[in-house]
């Protein structure tokens, strides 16, 4: 969702007058005072959630007894005696979700699309990994949301006075409610259902007050039956900073209370996977009897963005050049991650696989969230998948070198 940034001129001009006027206008808040951070609970649930840099985690224990909760015949196991455990990481990328959720119907169409242990997603891949993580079943009602909707319905603007004294330029109330007509109560029961059979969902935010990326389990929050905080972390991982408004999670602390604020997981990441939740849980595993040598991961990153540079006249003036400025930034970020979790993938002998939107599909947009053009990327997706999709082996512009020398 990162990618809507730009397209606002007024974000430049508000960014100089924002400094100056809004430093008396904020909303009074209650931090979590700095010696805290990462000892914050929501609502007593110690299990939905782990914080970069926090070193013991509800959340990290789960990962692991997910091995104990699933059946003997969920995973294929290969010729090593290695149980393989499908994973799929969904990146962010605004309106070129719906090259995403194009790829993954195709793939069910095509029949070769696994059951994945693991669903993780940020900002736009948040909104898709839901139902990306209950499978085929809910190809449709992807294929519904990001071929029908238009900017209207994930933003609205405010007036200048209204952006420029209060914490964003636009609301993202639209898209708020967009998020309550398609994550429903029986979409909730099913993920819960599906956690308590070992399988895990992840979404990321960024906690803003302690600059920390939130690992979040949303089928932890599902089997507690919470609606409200389910879609409210979906919200937060796909709201802009400055353009969307944050959102501000009420916590408890030591006794005491304090709310933390958080904004688009992709202002840290633009895709993860879990290999820093579980680095160095070897001896805690093996305490619970699971012996994670003989386990696999085959990583699937669907990279909701391109990884060849655009190109796009640029005027001379001071938005246009800041707008391709950040937009350039964030592919530079995303094409990042594909090397950090490439990296992370050959350490731990996991099986890297990637897919990005083709170099030379580029359709046209009349707005931010065009249906014309998602349609667009919504079909190349399903018919690059439905033929067999050529999943790349190593990321972009490695061809030339070894594995070796980007460890």
């Amino acid at each position: 969702m990162v990618k809507a940034f730009h397209e606002r001129p007024i974000v430049i001009l508000s960014i100089a007058f924002l400094a100056i006027f809004l430093s008396g206008c904020a909303t009074v808040r209650h931090p979590v005072p700095m010696d805290m951070v990462g000892r914050s609970y929501v609502d007593n649930m110690a299990e939905i959630r782990i914080m970069d840099g926090t070193l013991d985690s509800e959340l990290r224990k789960n990962a692991l007894r997910s091995v104990l909760e699933e059946s003997k015949n969920d995973y294929p196991i290969d010729s090593e005696g290695k149980r393989i455990y499908p994973i799929l990481c969904i990146s962010g990328g605004s309106a070129n979700g719906a090259y995403g959720a194009g790829l993954l119907k195709g793939w069910s169409s095509e029949g070769s699309r696994p059951k994945f242990k693991v669903v993780t997603g940020v900002s736009t891949g948040a909104i898709t990994a839901p139902m990306a993580f209950l499978g085929k079943d809910y190809d449709d009602v992807a294929e519904q949301l990001y071929t029908t909707m238009s900017t209207k319905d994930v933003m609205r603007a405010k007036g200048p006075l209204r952006a420029l004294f209060g914490d964003s330029l636009a609301s993202n109330a639209p898209l708020e409610k967009q998020l309550n007509k398609y994550i429903t109560h029986d979409m909730l029961v099913k993920i819960a259902g599906e956690h308590k059979k070992g399988r895990r969902l992840y979404v990321g935010t960024t906690y803003l007050d302690a600059q920390r990326f939130v690992i979040w389990d949303m089928g932890a929050i599902a089997a507690r039956d919470d609606e409200e905080l389910f879609r409210k972390v979906i919200l937060a991982s796909a709201a802009i900073p400055m353009m969307f408004p944050p959102v501000i999670f009420h916590v408890e602390a030591n006794g005491a209370s304090y709310d933390e604020m958080h904004v688009d997981g992709g202002t840290i990441t633009q895709v993860f996977t879990l290999f820093k939740v579980l680095e160095g849980q070897a001896p805690v595993a093996k305490e619970m009897g699971i012996d994670i040598s003989r386990i696999k991961a085959k990583i699937y990153v669907i990279r909701n963005g391109y990884v060849e540079p655009g190109y796009k006249p640029v005027k001379d003036d001071l938005t246009s050049i800041a707008g391709q400025m950040f937009d350039t930034m964030v592919n530079s970020q995303g094409i990042g991650d594909t090397y950090r979790i490439y990296t992370q993938s050959l350490k731990n002998g996991s099986d890297y696989n990637l897919a990005v939107i083709p170099g030379n599909f580029r359709p046209e947009k009349g707005q931010e969230f065009d249906p014309k053009q998602m349609r667009e990327l919504f079909d190349r997706g399903y018919q690059d998948a439905i033929n067999g999709y050529k999943w790349q082996k190593i990321p972009p512009g490695l061809e030339s070198g070894s594995a070796e020398e980007i460890i």
